[in-house]
């Protein structure tokens, strides 16, 4: 007997596009509510066409980046720029549990979809409307992307390394670890108060205000000792060692890619002659004592791990120099994998510092946990898509491919809102459901 998902007869009113707004339905959706994507050929979602798609294969729905976005999604096509429209996206809000958005907040209300309509239709209504920063104030109309919002927030200057530009994340951090969980946990908690009272929500998740979450102490530092944190690179105010050391370099006869031999040519003085070496690292933190006595052992016990400099914490991060000095020096003789598992062994935090290749064929935890999940897409062939971040033993998610555009428009117009089939062409040929 298929087990009952956690979010089974949960309807959800998808109107958001780029990448925090549908990762959050995404989430909704492998927990098993019915996601209605909302989408229209007049107004392409832009993500559609990030890079990587199969080669030789381009249209709509064969990003890569739009796939790993979008499973476990029914997508429909409507217009919400004709009056039409609009009128059968209130129809479908109305038989929806949760409508959700992550545009600016003169978007909705122009729609005649604010929160305020929406509650007039359907008090029970759950409403997330994700705008970047927030529905009032001056600057509540700015659009910006997760690494702007990360820029905004304060994110990008404790990056980096001191005496250095910020780096910033490398990732759009806020659009993958922060708002995307921090929106799922609202909804979920805005669900259990519906079920309680009958009474649905508003949720105005501003990305930028979410974001300055992650900077934990370095605002209570400043508000208490006007001290502006800095970039401090992968060093910890409270551990030594702490850090990314370099280890065994990789060779590689190949770049697993194809390249011209013009490219092969001005890619010459970063990669050397063949076989390349590809850089592997490790990440180790030491904390308390014990943890450095077992890295001592777990390095051998040398003579400069005997060193009085190096014997406290606050010793060793007067050295940290010549603390990582010597570490390096030991790590650069063993690959990654050997230096994770032996300080783990001997009860030290460490890690691989992981590429593409390491996290989808390499990393056993990943491996068995079932991570990564392909499924078969009727463009692209098998598609590797990212599975579940949780499992659940009663109630456990899933992941499905993700649907072409358009692809449930029958389903939606004639199953759900219970339009007949000639209604359902005439309005296909009148361009509302484009």
């Amino acid at each position: 007997m298929k087990k009952k998902k956690a979010l089974d007869k949960i309807r959800v009113a998808d109107f958001t596009w780029w990448g925090v707004g549908p990762y959050v339905t995404k989430l909704l959706g492998s927990m098993g509510a019915e996601v209605i994507r909302i989408e229209s050929m007049e107004r392409i979602d832009p993500i559609r066409f990030a890079p990587p798609m199969k080669p030789g294969q381009f249209s709509v729905n064969t990003s890569g980046y739009w796939n790993n976005f979008n499973p476990n999604k029914l997508s429909i096509t409507l217009n919400l720029a004709r009056e039409k429209g609009i009128e059968i996206a209130k129809k479908l809000i109305m038989r929806s549990d949760i409508v959700a958005d992550n545009f600016t907040p003169r978007v909705m209300p122009k729609l005649g979809l604010g929160y305020e309509k929406i509650l007039e239709m359907k008090p029970s209504l759950i409403l997330l409307s994700m705008p970047v920063m927030g529905r009032g104030g001056p600057r509540s109309n700015f659009s910006a992307f997760g690494h702007q919002i990360a820029g905004l927030a304060g994110l990008n200057a404790i990056s980096g390394f001191p005496g250095r530009p910020p780096s910033g994340t490398g990732n759009a951090l806020s659009d993958f670890g922060i708002n995307p969980y921090q929106a799922s946990t609202a909804l979920l908690a805005a669900l259990h108060y519906r079920n309680k009272t009958g009474k649905g929500q508003f949720i105005e998740l501003a990305q930028y205000e979410a974001t300055t979450c992650v900077l934990e102490a370095a605002i209570l530092d400043y508000t208490v000792n006007k001290r502006i944190q800095g970039p401090m690179g992968n060093r910890h105010l409270h551990a030594a060692p702490h850090g990314a050391y370099r280890c065994k370099d990789e060779e590689r006869w190949t770049l697993n890619i194809r390249l011209t031999e013009q490219e092969k040519k001005a890619l010459s003085p970063y990669l050397g002659d063949p076989p390349w070496a590809e850089e592997r690292w490790c990440a180790i933190a030491v904390f308390t004592d014990e943890e450095w006595r077992g890295f001592c052992g777990a390095v051998g016990n040398p003579s400069w791990t005997e060193d009085r400099k190096f014997s406290t914490l606050s010793k060793r991060k007067e050295n940290e120099d010549e603390l990582d000095a010597h570490i390096e020096a030991w790590s650069r003789e063993r690959t990654p994998e050997e230096v994770m598992h032996l300080l783990q062994k001997n009860g030290v935090a460490a890690g691989v510092i992981q590429n593409s290749e390491d996290l989808m064929e390499k990393d056993t935890h990943l491996k068995e946990r079932e991570f990564y999940q392909v499924r078969e897409h009727p463009e692209m062939g098998p598609v590797t898509y990212d599975g579940l971040q949780f499992k659940f033993s009663e109630t456990p998610g899933e992941i499905e491919r993700a649907p072409l555009m358009g692809e449930h428009n029958e389903y939606v117009y004639g199953k759900i809102l219970g339009m007949p089939e000639e209604e359902i062409n005439q309005y296909t040929v009148d361009g509302i459901f484009m």
